[in-house]
Parts: structure tokens; C-alpha cells; sequence
């Protein structure tokens, strides 16, 4: 009885609660719920909403029946995430027992990279001929209204399927009845090429806070459409990649994600970031003497070097973020190095003047005061450009910038924070 109110309350509830239901049920209780949901056509929905893997996992497991029928109830776009989950036997499998026009969609849908717009795209976009009165496109949408995930535009094809314009809805409801459409039709639609990457159709809806724009190829002829859901999606993935990659933590992994498998992937991240430590203790090694000599040198090196590091943190992140969200013009690069390595010297100037003045008072030497601000000065210099060449560098290269933090930028100020320190305070202090 119990199981029979839990099935309703769910079936009253958004997929997407039922789909974190889903997620914190067991594998056998989720596939038995799964099934039940299946009896009430209720199935697909929920599994749009988890996470592609997740819905793999319980699409793999399930009755194949019924996880074909699933299938062909999901919109396209989540019904090929899902798939490009699955091992390739039981995708094979899946498709071979699908519908023929579902099997053609999906397995068209497929030859897409998941990091384009054709990857994102859903097939099913309303195409109206110009030629249509809007009595007659109104009574067209609510007989297509059961077959397209979401309406929020209607697009203007030629006879050969090229893309011509958009049609507002609001436009339409307010119009008389016998408007002929071509006098609604916006002509300067804005699309997306389907071979675009994912970010920069990100960049586009934030751009023109559209929520949905069409997919086409390189003769335009329209392809599908990408709505705001699917760009969320995207955004969310590429914030944690962010925050991910400042961690020098892999994608892949997660809160469930087994002891072992954690270790398998953090563990050579952590090799590289102990390569970098043995750097800059190779620099403290090679000044071992001075620092016997002069105590101090120990305790300043980390403020020189903590200090480097944080303001190239700020940099950083301020590129990072800029890279993020299209704003860093590749024209302006120069510029932007320019003012990140005067910024540099400007607050180090400020913190040096500081600290040499407050080790002048602790330790009544005033060159190791004078060696202390002038290194902070450099390094902070040094932070600044390493903070822009550093992600822009790594993007170039094709790798997340977020990397920058995590990895590269401690390991320039570290290393230069200890040499300038020490080779100053070598120069201008004898006998050390």
C-alpha cells in the first residue's frame, strides 16, 4: 500500500524530482521503480533529467523492451546523451530495435561531437512556409505541439529547407487571423552552425537572451534547434570544469566515485604538483648556506612567495572567467599583459614597502628590509604576467586554463619568489 502512494505522489511531481528520487534510490529499487514508472508512461521524463551516465546505467539493466520503448518517448536530444553512454554492443542493439525513423534520428544525432551545437540539437523544430496565413500556422503548432519538446520560435524554410527567418509566437497571437506570415517574418535570425562548439553557443544565448536558436549547416538549410535547457547544462558542466581543473581534480570523478578509482585519478596530478615542489626545493637547497646564515631569509621566502601567489590567483581569475564567458579578445592580449605586469609592480611596491619596512624593525637590518620589498616587487611583477601568458597559453594548446591555478602559476611564484629573494639579499647583503 505504502508503494502504490509513493507512486502517486511521484507521478504528480516534476520529472526532475522524480529523477532525484531516482538518484538516491539503490540500483535494484531504482530499475523496480524504473519499471512501475514505464507502466504509466512516465519513464522517459525522469530519465532525461539525470545525469546522461546515470540513465545509461539503468537503461542498460532494464527489460530491453521496455528500455527500447523508453527510448523512443525521450526528446531526441536526451535519448542520444543517453546512448552515447552506453557500451557500443548494447547501443548497437538499442538502435537495431528501434523504430526506423527513430533509429535514423538518433543514430544521426550520434555523428555529432557532444561538444557541438549538432550535439546539442534537438530534430525536432517547427519549420513553417511563408506562404501560410497565421490562422493557418496556429492550427499547424497545435497539431505539432505533442511532437516538439518545447516551441518558443517558429522558423521560415525555403522549398529545399533553408533557414530564411523566425517567427515571433507573440507575434502571431497578436496578429489578424488572414496576416499572411512573411509579413511577421524577422529575417536577420540569428543561428548556429552545427559544427560550433558548445561554449560558444553558450556565449550566444547570454549574448542575445534568446531561448532557443536554430541549428544549421554550412548551405543553411536548418537542422534542429538548441534550447536554454540544454545551454544550462553546459554552463553548469564547463563552471565545474572550472572549479575541477583549480583543483587539479578530473572530471570524471565524484562523491560516489570508489576509493580506488579516486586514487587512479588524483594520485599523477599530485606526482606532477610534488615535480614542482622538488623545483622550488631545489632553489631553497641551492641557497642553504645563506639561510643558515640569516634566519630570516626562511620565514621570508614564504611571504614572498604566498604573496605572488595570491595576487596571480586574482589574475587568474580574472582571465579565466574572461576566456569563460567570451570577453578576452585575443586582439587586446597585449594589453592585458601590459596592465596585469603593472598591476604587479604597483601592489608589489605597495606590499614590499611594507614588509621591508616591518623587517627593518624586526631584525634592525635595513638591506634585508630593502632585499625582502625589492623581491616582493618582482615576484608580484612576475605573478601578474604569469597569470594572463599562463591560461592563455594552455587554451592555445587546447587544455582547460583552469589548470593554471592548481599546477603552473604556484610553481612560478614559488620558484621566482625564492630565487629574487635570495639572489638580492646574496647581492646585497656580505658574507651571505
Amino acid at each position: 500500500m505504502e508503494k502504490k502512494v509513493l507512486l502517486r505522489d511521484l507521478l504528480l511531481k516534476h520529472p526532475a524530482d522524480v529523477a532525484e528520487v531516482l538518484s538516491n534510490l539503490s540500483d535494484e529499487k531504482a530499475m523496480e521503480l524504473i519499471h512501475r514508472l514505464f507502466l504509466r508512461n512516465a519513464a522517459a521524463e525522469p530519465l532525461g533529467e539525470m545525469e546522461p551516465e546515470d540513465s545509461a546505467e539503468l537503461l542498460a539493466e532494464i527489460n530491453r523492451d521496455e528500455a527500447i520503448k523508453i527510448l523512443s518517448r525521450m526528446d531526441p536530444d536526451d535519448a542520444v546523451d543517453v546512448l552515447d553512454e552506453l557500451p557500443d554492443d548494447v547501443q548497437e542493439e538499442l538502435l537495431s530495435r528501434l523504430g526506423k525513423e527513430d533509429a535514423k534520428v538518433l543514430s544521426g544525432l550520434l555523428t555529432y561531437s557532444p561538444d557541438t551545437a549538432g550535439g546539442l540539437m534537438s530534430p525536432e523544430v517547427v519549420a513553417l512556409p511563408v506562404e501560410m496565413s497565421v490562422q493557418e500556422a496556429i492550427d499547424y503548432l497545435r497539431k505539432k505541439v505533442e511532437e516538439v519538446e518545447t516551441i518558443y520560435y517558429a522558423y521560415a524554410v525555403d522549398e529545399h529547407g533553408h533557414l530564411q527567418g523566425v517567427f515571433s509566437l507573440r507575434d502571431m497571437a497578436l496578429a489578424q487571423p488572414g496576416t499572411p506570415l512573411a509579413k511577421l517574418l524577422k529575417r536577420d535570425a540569428v543561428s548556429v552552425q552545427v559544427d560550433a562548439d558548445a561554449e560558444d553557443v553558450a556565449h550566444l544565448f547570454d549574448k542575445y537572451n534568446y531561448y532557443a536558436l536554430p541549428v544549421v549547416d554550412g548551405d543553411q538549410k536548418l537542422l534542429g534547434v538548441i534550447t536554454i535547457d540544454d545551454v544550462i547544462d553546459v554552463i553548469r558542466e564547463e563552471a565545474t570544469e572550472d572549479i575541477y581543473g583549480m583543483a587539479s581534480v578530473p572530471m570524471e570523478e565524484g562523491v560516489d566515485t570508489s576509493l580506488f578509482a579516486s586514487l587512479r585519478m588524483r594520485l599523477p596530478w599530485l606526482f606532477v604538483r610534488l615535480g614542482t615542489a622538488l623545483l622550488a626545493a631545489t632553489v631553497v637547497g641551492i641557497f642553504e648556506n645563506s639561510i643558515a646564515k640569516m634566519a630570516a631569509l626562511a620565514v621570508l621566502m614564504g611571504v614572498v612567495a604566498g604573496q605572488g601567489g595570491s595576487a596571480g590567483m586574482q589574475t587568474v581569475t580574472i582571465i579565466t572567467r574572461g576566456m569563460a564567458l567570451g570577453e578576452l579578445d585575443p586582439r587586446h592580449g597585449w594589453h592585458l599583459l601590459r596592465k596585469e605586469a603593472l598591476l604587479g609592480i604597483a601592489n608589489g611596491g605597495f606590499i614590499g614597502v611594507t614588509i621591508g619596512i616591518i623587517t627593518y624593525v624586526w631584525k634592525g637590518e635595513i638591506m634585508l628590509g630593502v632585499a625582502a620589498c625589492l623581491a616582493m616587487i618582482l615576484n608580484m611583477f612576475a605573478a601578474g604576467a604569469a597569470g594572463v601568458l599562463i591560461p592563455v597559453s594552455l587554451r592555445a594548446m587546447g587544455k582547460d586554463p583552469a589548470l593554471a591555478s592548481g599546477i603552473f602559476l604556484p610553481t612560478v611564484t614559488d620558484v621566482l619568489g625564492f630565487a629574487f629573494l635570495f639572489l638580492i639579499a646574496h647581492l646585497l647583503l656580505p658574507g651571505i
